[in-house]
């Protein structure tokens, strides 16, 4: 049986959210890289293992662009501070934090004639999984920008406040921003 870094198991994870089920992969890996093989079709992001898309978020624009083994140390060290703040399997915290994360309802812009309205629509759950690890991983990289916190903090700090749902948390309160706005545009 493949565990995590070697310590943490993939078959004591469970998603409580039934929205994303089929879009958090749980598949046991020992190390998260894939190598890209499941970057051929248009869903096949969800065959990624929902850890090793939490790595490729933490490579987004200019932070550790291209440097994927540190990418992978980051989300390694903070998993083991996650297990020690809470005393439980981080795995199992990631899948909460992006279940309470990720918004449910966005807006979008109709065109009517010459006026932009914004007009209020389901999210769907593919873009509910990619909105939440967006928004861990800016949160953790703003909060480690230009301050004595490392990046490694600050990212397990984004995850236990959004798998807590602490609105002080960035990645919950622009769900929280996000969900307002929808709501107005009703």
């Amino acid at each position: 049986m493949h565990k995590l870094y070697g310590q943490w198991d993939f078959s004591e994870v469970e998603v409580k959210d039934p929205s994303i089920r089929g879009y958090v992969n749980l598949a046991p890996i020992f190390i998260p890289h894939s190598g890209g093989k499941n970057a051929k079709q248009q869903f096949a992001k969800s065959n990624i293992s929902i850890v090793e898309r939490l790595v490729n978020k933490m490579m987004r624009e200019e932070y550790n662009t291209g440097q994927k083994i540190t990418a992978n140390m980051i989300v390694k060290d903070a998993f083991e501070i996650i297990n020690k703040k809470t005393g439980q399997n981080p795995i199992q915290i990631l899948v909460n934090a992006i279940a309470n994360a990720g918004p449910r309802e966005e807006t979008v812009r109709l065109q009517y004639g010459g006026i932009a309205v914004p007009k209020s629509v389901d999210t769907a759950p593919q873009r509910r999984v990619d909105t939440a690890l967006r928004l861990i991983c800016q949160g953790a990289q703003q909060a480690a920008f230009g301050k004595k916190k490392t990046l490694v903090d600050s990212l397990a700090d984004e995850i236990i406040a959004a798998a807590n749902y602490d609105v002080k948390g960035f990645a919950m309160g622009k769900k929280d921003n996000i969900e307002r706005v929808a709501k107005a545009a009703r």
